[in-house]
């Protein structure tokens, strides 16, 4: 689910609601004294840290002052600079306000006096696809999407019986077996489990494969995605994206995700790009490895303040980093005015609920749910429950991926709106012959959601690893060629077949050699980590009571 990288809010930082304080949010660690060495969360000691602290490598150079030129390396001397406007994505009132209207037309709350009020005094629907606006909403117009945000709140939502959002109602709607009390976690056995490690590590390589895959077409429209896979001879897709071969005129019509292509074009991967489905994933390994699997959300939240940078939070997570900073506490972190809290962003941070629980889906949704609610409520939370319980049911060893979907679905609220999408999801796929077929017809079922909501992107992983029935290749590949957030799809589909191959070394070899057991990241004491090391870890948390 990668967003261009944002300027991070202004350096105010606040304590979480519970009185301890955190660090700040988007500044990295102290440097360690010249000559010492620090120890990081992969187990290994660092280097000794350098007299000289080096910059950091993601960060822009500083604008100059407006009338000034800036000499450049080569020679040359640049134009006066202009004055900088700062965009924060995701985040403007005037942007937030078209997305609740949808939301809210999605949830069946009356906001047709709103949305009219909205468009009389010049209000925009929401971007269709970038995070911000072309340009800025006058004082007028953002202080009337204020008030219509919170008015857009208060409005009754009718499909709140069927789509609840706290624990004690999320698991009143299971089936009878899982209302019962989750059975005492089993004795530390799991390191015995010679095949625990390796199917880990396959998911690690896996979530890792399916992200890397998606990333340069992500935010293209379907037939853009099919035009480019067409045209370099590899669909139905079969192999890394590749502009070999592909006319410019179909490139310039159909961009590849412009932050992406330079790392993750077949031609161009080397190594495992930094991207949040994969950022995530490492936080969640650090959460576990503080806090154990008792962890509270004001446990996540102190985490995302003092190791996620702000600008790598995107949608429903930097609002609700937005919302820790103005000293709301969760569940308001996820609720105030935050519309993309149906969103996929809880998804993606399921893996590892799922990898420490193996053989128990319901502890693994009970980690989820305190995980995903500092964010999401109702079906964005159920998308991470889903997933954390499939997950948690391959990791066992003995399940195929569709008693790993069943066991998915049975801790969803049965009568939601994401429980009925997985359900068609699977449907389509067990009727139809071309995944393609199958595609379409989600398309044509949810394709008025946004590309980023929980609702057809949960919908599309279901069908596309029924459809595979356990094939890594065709799990992945079906994933991403279906659209919608496609490197979000493609690392889920990827976590689940890679837990079902059960080794590394089942995957093929076009996949995992360029990755070369390496990954790029920004959350701190992880850069260049291997999977085999992360898997290690993972097993490690997976054996803790």
């Amino acid at each position: 689910m990668t967003r261009p990288p944002a300027p991070a809010p202004p350096g105010h930082s606040s304590a979480p609601a519970t009185g301890t304080p955190a660090g700040a949010a988007h500044t990295p660690r102290e440097p360690a004294p010249p000559g010492t060495t620090r120890h990081d969360p992969t187990g290994h000691a660092s280097a000794p840290a350098a007299t000289t602290p080096a910059p950091a490598a993601h960060t822009p150079r500083e604008p100059a002052p407006p009338g000034t030129t800036r000499h450049d390396p080569t020679g040359h001397t640049s134009a006066p600079a202009a004055p900088a406007l700062v965009r924060l994505t995701w985040a403007q009132p005037e942007d937030l306000v078209g997305h609740e209207l949808r939301q809210a037309a999605e949830d069946g709350r009356d906001a047709g006096p709103l949305l009219r009020a909205w468009l009389a005094a010049g209000g925009r629907p929401a971007p269709a696809r970038a995070g911000a606006s072309p340009a800025p909403a006058g004082p007028e117009l953002r202080a009337l999407a204020t008030r219509l945000l919170d008015e857009l709140a208060a409005l009754p939502v009718p499909s709140a019986a069927d789509e609840p959002t706290t624990w004690p109602a999320v698991h009143a709607t299971w089936p009878e077996s899982g209302r019962q009390p989750a059975p005492a976690p089993p004795p530390p056995a799991h390191p015995a489990d010679p095949g625990l490690c390796a199917r880990l590590e396959a998911a690690w390589v896996g979530r890792a494969v399916g992200c890397v895959l998606g990333k340069p077409v992500e935010k293209l429209p379907l037939r853009g995605i099919r035009a480019l896979a067409r045209a370099a001879g590899n669909w139905p897709l079969d192999d890394w994206f590749t502009a070999r071969g592909v006319p410019p005129e179909l490139l310039a019509a159909h961009p590849w995700n412009r932050r992406s292509a330079a790392t993750s074009l077949a031609e161009n991967i080397d190594g495992t790009p930094e991207d949040d489905d994969l950022n995530h994933p490492l936080l969640g390994l650090l959460l576990l490895q503080r806090h154990g699997r008792d962890f509270t959300t004001a446990d996540l939240a102190r985490l995302w303040l003092d190791e996620l940078p702000a600008g790598r939070a995107f949608t429903a997570e930097r609002i609700a980093y937005r919302n820790l900073l103005l000293g709301l506490e969760p569940p308001l972190t996820a609720t105030h005015r935050n519309p993309f809290r149906e969103w996929i962003g809880a998804l993606i941070r399921a893996d590892v609920h799922g990898w420490t629980n193996p053989g128990d889906p319901a502890a693994a949704a009970a980690q989820a749910w305190r995980d995903a609610t500092l964010s999401h409520t109702s079906n964005g939370v159920y998308a991470a429950l889903f997933a954390a319980a499939a997950i948690a049911e391959a990791a066992s060893g003995r399940a195929d991926v569709h008693g790993a979907l069943r066991a998915g679905l049975a801790v969803v609220p049965p009568r939601s709106r994401l429980a009925e999408a997985v359900r068609f999801g699977i449907d389509a796929a067990r009727a139809e012959r071309e995944f393609e077929r199958v595609v379409d017809r989600l398309h044509a079922r949810y394709g008025g959601y946004h590309w980023v909501h929980a609702l057809p992107n949960t919908a599309l992983i279901a069908a596309a690893l029924t459809h595979a029935d356990g094939d890594f290749t065709r799990s992945v590949c079906g994933a991403v060629s279906g659209g919608w957030d496609t490197d979000s799809n493609g690392a889920t589909a990827g976590s689940v077949a890679g837990l079902l191959a059960g080794s590394p070394d089942r995957i093929p070899e076009r996949w995992t050699a360029p990755l070369g057991n390496r990954l790029s990241t920004t959350v701190a004491g992880f850069d260049g980590v291997g999977f085999d090391t992360l898997a290690r870890l993972t097993a490690q948390e997976a054996a803790l009571p």
